[in-house]
């Protein structure tokens, strides 16, 4: 006959391999670092940082079930906890699936039938589980009070049958939480409370506070935990809507063309780095005038771009935010591979662009873009489960955010509604900018994108550049097909503009951002030709003859002639006037232009002098006062000191890539839990060896254990008033024996008593090893 389990130890080392295999996959945190045997594993599962994780993953289901044990106590039974849960017989199946569960995420262990909750599992819960208060015991009513009545089901239901009414009106008040109230100082409810302390329904806590004790709290609420168990997951109803891919590809190309446009903008005047990180409101506002977008969807590009290593700080004395060196390969790859480049990125990324411009907690202002108050890691996993929910939908199905909320919820009970649900909504706004949906349906490029890992796991982002994970090029080839045809061509009209029928092809877009300025956006681009945009292409190089010769072959129309008028009329100023170096002169043959800039009220700054007819001066900058020049509404050129123009290229700024070194660490996968748990089953076997020759040698084996493990065996024995022993090293480094009945844990001390009885305090970090003493019986 096999013996019961005495502990989640004893419990774990049962188990089967495959068992082993779904409890780390369940918990990966279990195997990082690597346990040395079972006994390690175990009591690293016990401990309140890896339980509180644990307990994190539940849905409601499963953490109504386990707080549900919790009431129960150590003789739980799946009845028991139907009935907590006022769940009909028909459930029960259900209800010991959860219990199943939770045994296999060692929440719980087994013992003879009954279910025991793992020790720190209440701690993790607090207090008030489910709104209940502490048991009637634990509130330690005044000595001597007789509590028979209270923890006697049918002698409790007969007391709150003879309350007064004033006394059951507060106890409705309490029975579904808080379990805490304040002593009224005066009028009808003080009586009423007079009358329930008196007979234990309430118990004072504090001068002014009551608490309402978990057995009266059951009793009120009729024997059941929550108002409504929600064992399953809340129905996820959505639209169907058409054309999702469409609509998905026509996003991207737009994402696509924005992003290029901040990578030209910032190439040629990157904006500085401030001082607590990020990019300035003004910088920003700027780059959202540039690209006719909102901040909240520049914040976002400019978040993506930093995601896909495309911009960094450049590093230098005074930093700016400039594109890096990886930008001019991502813009000449193919435009499906870059979408699903940026898309990989916003997968991994742990940074919120929802949150610019917004207070986060600890911040003294509104968070900037590209700072580190968006730095918020639960926004992947949020990504990722809302991207989990959307993918179990058939094709085309579109949820609304507040329904993917409250599946959500279910599904993390534990997390902040509102700030889920702010999360929830941005995350489903940003995937519709990427082209990860369409009209708020997965597209089928974005449901391409999700690899799955295995059963216990929703999605695996594919890191870029990986070859070993096809998902990402195959989500390039699928938005591939959806990605507007790149057009050679424009429409130029007699108004000044030309529509761009789709996105063009690289070289003249370049040469369409530089000779025009984007006047609306959508499947197709309107550009407007001024005088500002064509003096700037003049003042690229171009001249106006092969300006308006590579408009006749970009064009389906011919050139208008209010166009040809415009390029003309702006090159025939162009370059009328010249500015030199000296501090600086300005030469003309028009006279009259020179006495147009003496008489200019905004060129006086630069104390400008004639020397000549055709000859000014001034001590400023020749650039600053070609941009003086500029401002006045004049049209002048830099020229060398030889007399040729000097044209002015842009000059494209380039940050350095800084990444941080990539540590190589298997992933928790089933390959690698398989070898891990043949490593723990073959150390647990060695050690039971070793203590098996140790004992018949010189008494049990004391193996050398994490610290962690040791905390965790000393606090089980002392609860259990269980003998341990334990190898201490002295201030000689010599290392001793000894058997301990451990009393308390705290402040790196144990307090114990010895064999001899005689009490001890002996330091944690002197404690080598532990292990419980195989004489001593489990106290029940």
């Amino acid at each position: 006959m096999a013996v019961p389990s005495r502990s989640l130890a004893d419990d774990i080392r049962r188990r089967t391999d495959d068992e082993l295999v779904g409890l780390v996959l369940a918990r990966p945190d279990l195997a990082r670092p690597a346990p040395a045997d079972l006994t390690g594993l175990a009591a690293r599962a016990s401990t309140k940082a890896s339980v509180q994780r644990a307990v994190e993953a539940l849905d409601r289901g499963q953490l109504q079930v386990l707080e549900a044990l919790v009431v129960a106590g150590d003789d739980a039974s799946r009845e028991s906890v139907r009935r907590l849960l006022g769940v009909a017989k028909r459930d029960e199946p259900r209800v010991r699936s959860t219990i199943d569960d939770l045994w296999r995420a060692a929440l719980l262990w087994r013992s003879d039938g009954t279910h025991h909750v793992v020790r720190t599992v209440p701690e993790v819960l607090g207090r008030s589980i489910a709104g209940l208060g502490s048991p009637v015991r634990e509130l330690r009513p005044s000595p001597g009070s007789d509590l028979s009545a209270i923890e006697d089901p049918q002698a409790l239901a007969d007391l709150l049958a003879a309350a007064p009414p004033t006394a059951r009106a507060v106890l409705d008040k309490m029975a579904w939480g808080p379990p805490l109230g304040v002593l009224p100082t005066s009028g009808p409810g003080q009586t009423a409370v007079r009358w329930l302390l008196e007979h234990h329904l309430l118990v004072t806590v504090s001068v002014d506070r009551v608490a309402l004790p978990r057995e009266v709290g059951l009793a009120l609420r009729g024997g059941r935990l929550h108002r409504h168990a929600e064992l399953d997951a809340p129905e996820l109803p959505a639209r169907t809507v058409p054309s999702v891919d469409a609509l998905a590809g026509g996003a991207a190309s737009e994402l696509l063309t924005q992003i290029d446009e901040v990578a030209e903008a910032w190439g040629a005047e990157a904006p500085r780095v401030l001082r607590a990180g990020g990019v300035s409101v003004r910088d920003l506002r700027r780059t959202s005038e540039l690209l006719d977008a909102d901040t909240a969807r520049t914040g976002f590009l400019v978040e993506l771009m930093y995601a896909a290593h495309l911009l960094a700080d450049d590093g230098e004395v005074v930093p700016v935010w400039a594109p890096t060196p990886e930008l001019d390969d991502w813009s000449s790859s193919e435009a499906g591979h870059r979408w699903a480049t940026l898309a990989s990125a916003w997968l991994r990324m742990t940074r919120a662009p929802h949150l610019v411009g917004h207070r986060t907690p600890g911040a003294s202002g509104v968070a900037n873009a590209l700072g580190p108050d968006i730095q918020w890691p639960p926004v992947r996993a949020i990504r990722r489960d809302v991207l989990a929910e959307l993918e179990g939908l058939p094709r085309g199905s579109a949820p609304t955010a507040e329904d993917v909320t409250r599946r959500l919820l279910w599904r993390r009970p534990l997390r902040s509604g509102a700030v889920l649900g702010e999360a929830v909504a941005a995350v489903l706004r940003e995937a519709e900018w990427l082209g990860m949906t369409g009209r708020g349906a997965l597209s089928d490029p974005g449901r391409t994108l999700l690899v799955p890992v295995h059963p216990s796991s929703a999605t695996r982002v594919p890191h870029q550049g990986d070859s070993a994970t096809p998902g990402l090029e195959t989500a390039a080839a699928a938005m591939s097909a959806q990605l507007p045809q790149p057009v050679d061509h424009v429409l130029l009209q007699a108004d000044l503009t030309a529509v761009a029928p789709g996105p063009l092809v690289g070289s003249l877009a370049a040469f369409m951002r530089l000779a025009a300025d984007v006047e609306s956006r959508g499947g197709a681009t309107v550009y407007r030709f001024t005088n500002e945009s064509v003096r700037r292409a003049l003042d690229a190089g171009w001249s106006a003859a092969h300006l308006l010769d590579t408009l006749r072959r970009s064009s389906r129309t011919p050139v208008p002639q209010p166009l040809e008028y415009l390029v003309s009329d702006v090159a025939r100023r162009h370059g009328r006037t010249r500015v030199g170096g000296g501090a600086a002169y300005i030469r003309s043959d028009d006279e009259a232009t020179l006495e147009a800039m003496l008489a200019a009220r905004d060129l006086a700054p630069l104390l400008l002098r004639r020397i000549a007819p055709t000859v000014l001066v001034s001590q400023a900058n020749p650039a600053v006062v070609t941009d003086a020049l500029h401002d006045a509404g004049f049209a002048p050129v830099t020229e060398s000191p030889d007399g040729s123009v000097v044209v002015a290229e842009t000059r494209r700024r380039r940050a350095r890539t800084r990444r941080t070194a990539a540590v190589a660490v298997s992933p928790v996968d089933e390959p690698y839990t398989r070898s891990l748990v043949t490593g723990l089953r073959a150390a647990e076997e060695a050690a039971d060896a070793r203590r098996v020759e140790e004992e018949q040698r010189e008494g049990p084996h004391i193996p050398v254990t994490d610290p962690v493990v040791t905390l965790a065996l000393l606090r089980d024995a002392a609860a259990d008033r269980h003998g341990v022993w334990i190898g201490v090293t002295d201030r000689h480094g010599g290392r001793t024996r000894e058997l301990i009945h451990p009393r308390r844990i705290e402040g790196g001390q144990v307090r114990a008593t010895d064999a001899a009885g005689h009490e001890k305090s002996y330091s944690i970090h002197r404690i080598t090893g532990a292990t419980l003493d195989p004489t001593t019986p489990a106290v029940e």
